[in-house]
């Protein structure tokens, strides 16, 4: 196993990279109730998790370090593209960087803060009218806000898979749907009616075209 040189270890931009991604996501998302928090910390937690090894301490490594060593004899374990595990499973060779995975991450990335922001702007202003939000990416899904923060977590994983990581993600994911099936009985009691034509015409988390076809029908 080679180990010649350690990239790890370099906490201040563990520290900057969870600043900035968490403030890109708090910047879209706004966190108001309790709620609101519990998603967006879960999402934190993740990000800090991810970073805390992408840079800081390599634990996934060190755990699989035995069976990558066996396999992967010639690479150094402890640098830092062999983080990219999918791209070092697959056996391919040159910069990571432009690898399949890691531009499908860049994609689902950018695709879940675009749909944060967009989200976001259409329920704010749903809100302070006191009406059922369902324009914007709410025409498509009843909860865009919980996609984009999955699709973030999906990129992340494409980019950097870790055992920490790849097991909280389900644990997220029915957290998500929990808080989901939450907000949705507070909305049928406000909206009543309106909330149930909307909710059987928009999928809770996966468009569907034949759900649209029928609300416009």
């Amino acid at each position: 196993m080679n180990t010649a040189t350690n990239d790890y270890g370099l906490w201040g931009l563990v520290l900057l990279n969870s600043v900035v991604f968490v403030g890109f996501a708090y910047s879209f998302f706004k966190p108001a109730t309790l709620r609101d928090w519990r998603s967006f910390g879960a999402y934190s937690a993740f990000v800090v998790a991810l970073f805390a090894e992408m840079y800081g301490f390599p634990l996934t490594i060190y755990v699989l370090s035995g069976w990558l060593g066996s396999r992967f004899p010639e690479v150094n374990l402890f640098g830092h593209e062999s983080g990219h595990l999918w791209w070092l499973l697959t056996g391919q060779h040159g910069n990571p960087h432009f690898g399949f995975f890691h531009i499908l991450s860049f994609v689902a990335i950018f695709a879940g803060f675009t749909l944060l922001s967009n989200a976001w702007h259409v329920l704010y202003h749903a809100q302070r009218r006191h009406q059922l939000a369902t324009a914007g990416p709410y025409r498509f899904i009843r909860h865009p806000q919980y996609v984009g923060f999955v699709l973030i977590m999906v990129g992340f994983l494409l980019q950097w898979p870790t055992l920490l990581t790849v097991v909280m993600f389900p644990v997220l994911v029915v957290m998500y749907t929990r808080l989901a099936a939450a907000e949705e009985r507070e909305s049928a009691r406000e909206f009543g009616e309106a909330w149930r034509l909307y909710a059987a015409a928009t999928p809770r988390f996966i468009p569907s075209r034949g759900a649209r076809a029928h609300r416009h029908a």
